[in-house]
């Protein structure tokens, strides 16, 4: 049993961070596993997790009051290989991600860190890594 079942952001243009999301995810082994799009705007939302399984990142539709979270926040994302991380990166970047990191090793957090930072479209820190020899 792992120590969270999921995370909720809230968005102010949800499709644009659908689009985004999809482009990202997808190197590291994820996917939307979940789509609502019906109903009012501030109650559409999507799942992200491993294919066929529950979302473990969901984004929420608040096109009026969506904050990202502050400096000291960032959120993680596990990747299968190196390779993936650097796909990681420039999908974000092709998507209106920013660049936080490049990939590359981060020795000052181990021996064999390897992850990429980037920001995306709504102000949300996120990486890709990779802990573990090649």
């Amino acid at each position: 049993m792992g120590m969270l079942h999921h995370l909720s952001f809230g968005v102010k243009n949800l499709r644009r961070a659908a689009d985004f999301y999809d482009a990202v995810l997808e190197p590291l082994g994820y996917v939307r596993v979940w789509t609502d799009f019906e109903g009012d705007a501030d109650t559409q939302a999507v799942g992200y997790g491993e294919p066929g399984s529950d979302d473990k990142l969901a984004l929420k539709q608040r096109p009026d009051n969506a904050v990202a979270p502050g400096p000291g926040f960032h959120l993680a994302f596990s990747a299968p290989s190196r390779e993936a991380v650097d796909r990681f990166h420039a999908a974000a970047l092709g998507q209106g991600g920013q660049d936080n990191g490049a990939p590359g090793l981060r020795p000052h957090y181990g021996p064999h860190y390897y992850a990429a930072f980037v920001v995306d479209p709504e102000g949300i820190r996120i990486e890709a890594v990779i802990n573990t020899e090649v």
